[in-house]
């Protein structure tokens, strides 16, 4: 007989039709098992591999402003120095050059790590060496570098977030002596990514004259070779007046002189900026440049 008081289990059938036990009632909240590493949930910002997925862009990845060199960024910038390399800093890039130039810097700057340069001074200070440009009033400086024995060596500039200036410096090498001289200037934050540069001064720095003199072997005058190896050995009995006239000028102050031009302001946009590559755009000219030490400036 049955006890009709007595609680009747429901009848559990699987898809064919057979009994079926049910089964337990799930744990709401279960505890990882330490001994079984996938028992552990990911953290919220990592994804099944433990990789941190904040922030990645175009299928990079970027941690606080600096991408992947080795990802698709880094493709990218190594891509970009050898496109222009052999151009004198884009004096001498030819149309098609320059237009390979500029999409690859739009690719760049669509794929910036950086949204706020202005904000990140860790990024953004620092001797920042120039790779190429296509900014009209260089053209005059970048020609000098055409001229037989003298040669554009490094342009640079330098930021100072924490004192708002910037220092702008051209070293120009020849067999006697290397020429250097700067434009100071200070600058104020507009935006996140632009800034309002204003000039103050230019400085010239005494030569520093080469305590031994070096000709190269040849150099090239409107296409023709001109043997320079006859020349050196009647440069010796120089040499000891090169050395005393460097003793001379060593230790001498700079020179400070008043900027020439009507233009004694700029803005800069920062369109792209991580830990050692650096694009900007100003007053309608393209500047691209390498932090010092980075490996761009090996390649």
């Amino acid at each position: 007989m049955i006890d009709r008081n007595q609680k009747q289990e429901p009848n559990i059938t699987d898809e064919w039709g057979d009994p079926s036990d049910p089964d337990p009632d799930p744990d709401p909240d279960p505890d990882p098992d330490p001994t079984n590493p996938t028992s552990f949930d990911p953290p919220r910002d990592e994804d099944e591999w433990g990789t941190d997925v904040r922030g990645g862009i175009n299928g990079t990845l970027s941690v606080g402003g600096v991408d992947d060199d080795d990802g698709v960024v880094g493709d990218l910038k190594r891509c970009l120095v050898d496109t222009f390399y052999g151009t004198e800093l884009g004096f001498r890039a030819s149309p098609e050059v320059r237009a390979e130039v500029l999409e690859l810097v739009n690719q760049l700057e669509a794929a910036n790590p950086t949204a706020a340069p202005t904000q990140e001074a860790w990024l953004l200070d620092g001797n920042w060496v120039l790779l190429y440009t296509a900014f009209s009033e260089l053209l005059p400086l970048l020609a000098a570098g055409s001229i037989p024995l003298l040669k554009v060596k490094r342009i640079c500039q330098s930021i100072d977030s924490e004192n708002l200036t910037i220092e702008n410096s051209t070293t120009l090498s020849s067999p006697v002596a290397d020429f250097s001289f700067s434009a100071s200037a200070t600058f104020e934050v507009r935006s996140p990514t632009r800034i309002q540069v204003q000039f103050k001064e230019g400085i010239l720095k005494p030569p520093e004259i080469q305590s031994k003199l070096a000709l190269p072997g040849n150099i090239d005058v409107f296409g023709q070779k001109i043997d320079l190896q006859p020349l050196q050995s009647s440069l010796n009995p120089l040499q000891e007046a090169v050395a005393n006239l460097s003793r001379g000028l060593s230790g001498q102050p700079p020179l400070k002189l008043p900027l020439p031009g009507n233009r004694p302001s700029s803005w800069l946009i920062i369109t792209y900026l991580d830990n050692d590559l650096r694009i900007s755009r100003g007053d309608g000219g393209l500047f691209i440049l390498a932090k010092e030490g980075s490996p761009l400036l090996d390649q």
